[in-house]
């Protein structure tokens, strides 16, 4: 094998049998990553992809140029208060990670200083530098960084794999000393007692599953830590956090369908946990203390979800405050002294919605652009009038606003600046221009579509276009503003995201609609977007690429076996394409609580047939695919690297005529390559392999 031929992966005879069904699964061996042949095949696959992409190097140089000099690389946050202290992180040209700093407010200081060109504001304290940390480091990730009540502790995790599993520590912020309680193999999260003398944190089981919250006193060993709680229903996930207020410690516990929260009193961390309300089956609630009482989000008889409370003193029976309104999905609230902010969606867009306790009427927060997404900022404060909100578009960079809650009056605080190309061309918002197209599914189901572009884009099919999406878990791929995007966009590409069933674009049902035995409305969907764009003369079939990532890259996957005449290259990274096989395996992370997102194919034959009709790697055939670049890392723990390696193997062995890649992170987890600039050129790999698919006029 040499670099110019494409790697040919080993078949090793492996048998699966479930529901009396026998399916032969030669790549199962990929799965052993203390396997010589597997690192073997992974770095043949990636001197392979080197090869077949050398000729874009100079693009790649190209596109990596374009992102940094429009941004800007020495830049600051906008400050946020808590107490006596601005927190805001900054970053400096030529480092990669950013730097986590406080000042002290100033007397009669009320706005957050002038973050001007981005540099250290006068009087700042560093409270941890990541460049520092992630010194000696392929890879560095902060997971927990939490600021103690009184201000003088800091309770900070780092991950140096890629495999999210955290070493906590606690550092002194009064001296800069770092102390020896040092606790190895925790989750993100973690919450101070009101006197900062208890400290609470996660940890994972065997299948990487957050179960346990713990009680650790400042300055004794780890190892005589308390359990607090454990939960022994693998279909559950547990948080732990403070509230704004800091009167009570929350402890959550989630599945895809059922919540359950308890709270221990901030200022008793001794105490053991009260259940706000047990769970039931089907019923999530999540919780936010407000004064006497806690107030419950939650979908009990409600699809789009209503807001009520209970009293702090015996949480019982709930109150409501907001009726529930099908079609307005009510998905947070925060808490201040004379007000709450509550976030939703309605009608495909994001918004916020305020309500006066002082008897004052309601009402939502208005901005002029047709396609946009709003939502909570930094609100460290608890007893205050100022709401701060980041805002943005596919056109407006984003931006830090603050609104008086009495008034509605917005602030600009902050607009994230894009500077002038590396030609001088500086960025104007009026040269492009946002659409809403609608596409019809299979079943006459109504399908928006968010598009972007320069204007003057001919509407006639010349245009190449890249199409989004993913369209599970109910997660949004709302309307936002990329700087890297702009390498597309300035060369003509449309982008376009299809807000696919199975995300939560349209509330609840838009949701149920694309999970569990409706799953394929995910895939139809992307494809009759795909169809719809070039109906509406947009772009054509050999001008359109697919991308998505992780349950996006199972889309890429199903969209290729089910429509592969309708693109022209697809994107796949961290992709969930060997499903059935993970969800099979409870020994697997994540699988047990994803049953409740897929389906459970080992006890339910029906399911079982459903997952095996769609799952990417057991309907690989015989046809010609479109260009495929898959990616993967190595450490991932959410989507095992073997997926996208099996899948790979087995389109080259099925379709030897088909043009399939596989880059693999060797030091990375799921998000990638760790420090911005490594994450620009991974994004500039992408959107040079992306503009080949266009040549010539792409390039």
């Amino acid at each position: 094998m040499t670099s110019s031929q494409p790697p040919v992966a080993k078949k090793v005879p492996h048998e699966r049998v479930q529901h009396g069904d026998s399916v032969g699964d030669e790549y199962f061996w990929l799965a052993d990553k203390e396997n010589p042949d597997t690192i073997g095949y992974l770095t043949a696959e990636n001197t392979y992809t080197e090869s077949r992409t050398a000729h874009l190097a100079g693009l790649r140089e190209t596109v990596f140029g374009e992102i940094k000099a429009r941004t800007q690389e020495t830049d600051l946050s906008v400050p946020a208060r808590k107490g006596q202290y601005w927190y805001y992180t900054r970053t400096v040209e030529g480092q990669q990670y950013g730097i986590y700093c406080r000042r002290a407010v100033e007397p009669g200081e009320v706005d957050p200083p002038d973050t001007g060109d981005g540099a250290a504001l006068p009087g700042e304290e560093i409270l941890l530098d990541g460049n520092e940390l992630a010194q000696g480091h392929d890879f560095f990730s902060l997971g927990a960084f939490d600021v103690s009540p009184d201000g003088r502790w800091l309770a900070y995790s780092t991950d140096f794999a890629g495999d999210e599993r955290f070493t906590l520590q606690v550092k002194d912020l009064s001296t800069g000393e770092v102390l020896p309680d040092q606790i190895p193999d925790t989750f993100y999260g973690s919450a101070w007692s009101s006197d900062a003398s208890t400290l609470f944190y996660l940890t994972v089981d065997e299948s990487w599953r957050p179960y346990r919250v713990w009680r650790h006193v400042l300055g004794t060993a780890a190892d005589t830590d308390q359990v607090v709680y454990e939960e022994p229903d693998e279909r559950f996930w547990v948080g732990v956090e403070l509230t704004r207020s800091e009167r009570f410690i929350l402890i959550d516990v989630s599945s895809k369908l059922t919540s359950e929260v308890s709270f221990i009193p901030a200022a008793e961390p001794l105490a053991a946990p009260t259940v706000i309300a047990p769970r039931r089956q089907g019923v999530e609630y999540s919780v936010e203390h407000h004064g006497h009482r806690f107030l419950i989000l939650h979908n009990d008889g409600a699809e789009d979800f209503a807001l009520a409370y209970t009293p702090v003193d015996g949480p019982g029976g709930w109150t409501t405050l907001i009726e529930h309104e099908r079609g307005t999905r009510l998905l947070s609230v925060d808490a201040f002294s004379r007000y709450l902010v509550v976030s939703l969606r309605k009608d495909g867009l994001t918004g916020l919605r305020v309500l006066p306790l002082d008897g004052g009427g309601q009402y939502d927060m208005q901005f002029p652009e047709p396609l946009y997404s709003v939502g909570p900022d930094d609100n460290l404060e608890y007893d205050t009038d100022v709401f701060r909100l980041s805002y943005t578009s596919m056109v407006t960079p984003g931006s830090i606003f603050d609104c008086n809650l009495g008034t509605g009056e917005l602030v600009l605080r902050k607009r994230y600046p894009v500077l002038p190309s590396p030609s001088g061309e500086p960025y104007r918002p009026e040269d492009y221009e946002q659409h809403r197209e609608w596409a019809l599914a299979d079943d006459g189901t109504r399908v928006p579509v968010s598009l972007v572009c320069r204007k003057g884009v001919p509407r006639d099919r010349s245009a190449p276009m890249l199409l989004y999406g993913y369209g599970s878990y109910e997660h949004s791929i709302d309307p936002g503003f990329s700087i890297s995007r702009l390498s597309l966009l300035d060369r003509g590409v449309v982008f376009a995201v299809a807000h696919v069933r199975g995300g939560g674009e349209l509330g609840r049902a838009w949701y149920d609609n694309g999970k569990m035995l409706a799953k394929k409305n995910t895939f139809s969907d992307f494809v009759a977007c795909a169809r719809h764009l070039v109906y509406e003369r947009w772009t054509a079939p050999d001008r359109l690429v697919a991308r998505g990532g992780s349950a996006g890259g199972l889309l890429m996957g199903a969209v290729a076996n089910l429509a592969p005449d309708a693109f022209a290259g697809i994107v796949a990274q961290v992709p969930f394409v060997d499903a059935l096989n993970s969800i099979l395996d409870p020994s697997l992370p994540l699988t047990v609580t994803e049953w409740e997102e897929w389906g459970n194919p080992l006890e339910n034959p029906e399911v079982y047939e459903y997952m095996k009709s769609y799952t990417p790697y057991e309907n690989v055939s015989t046809v010609d695919y479109p260009a495929i670049l898959a990616m993967t890392s190595l450490n991932d723990t959410r989507v095992l690297y073997h997926e996208p390696a099996k899948w790979v193997a087995r389109l080259r062995d099925r379709s030897p005529r088909s043009d399939v890649l596989l880059k693999t992170e060797m030091e990375a987890g799921h998000g990638g390559p760790s420090g911005r600039y490594n994450a620009w050129k991974d994004e500039a790999f992408v959107i040079a392999w992306v503009l080949d698919r266009f040549a010539p006029a792409g390039g």
